[in-house]
């Protein structure tokens, strides 16, 4: 049978109409890739500053770190949060146990965040990791603690390397 004009006309027009297809092959690739990302990066494990020039001490340590402000003391240098707040021979030099700049680096830390735990006499207690070096003096770990907890920050946490019980070292 012969077509008419018209009918050979609407037959070419539904050749050229045709359904995209979707290849999958690569969708499923690069759900693959997201997924395996997600799972790396959504561990529940909190990592400390890494610091080279700190040597912390070995414990066997349960707790895992939180994010909290962090102080890193090196022979050196007192760091809050990456920024230099101190020299330690400027400060084991101090006659008593309050850092000033220590201090006022902790104001100012406390005034960008509220404190979350307030103790029964409402005085604001807030989280600080330090993080020392194992070779430090006493004394300056001791003035570092006692500033903190005169600026709000009373709940301390020392940064340890975490050690097997079967090795002691």
């Amino acid at each position: 049978m012969k077509l008419s004009h018209r009918a050979k006309r609407m037959d070419r027009r539904h050749k050229r109409q045709f359904t995209p297809a979707i290849n999958m092959v690569s969708l499923m690739d690069i759900f693959t890739i997201l997924v395996f990302f997600l799972l790396v990066n959504s561990s529940n494990t909190t990592q400390l500053p890494n610091q080279k020039s700190i040597q912390l001490p070995k414990s066997i340590a349960e707790q895992l770190p939180r994010e909290t402000l962090t102080i890193m003391v090196n022979e050196n240098t007192i760091l809050v949060n990456g920024r230099i707040v101190a020299d330690v021979n400027k400060v084991l030099a101090l006659p008593d146990d309050n850092i000033p700049s220590l201090a006022q680096e902790l104001q100012y830390q406390a005034s960008k965040a509220p404190a979350l735990v307030v103790n029964e006499q409402g005085i604001p207690e807030r989280d600080v990791t330090i993080m020392g070096d194992r070779e430090i003096p006493y004394a300056l770990l001791r003035k570092i603690m006692m500033t903190c907890s005169k600026n709000e920050y009373s709940r301390i946490s020392l940064a340890v390397l975490k050690q097997t019980e079967d090795k002691p070292s």
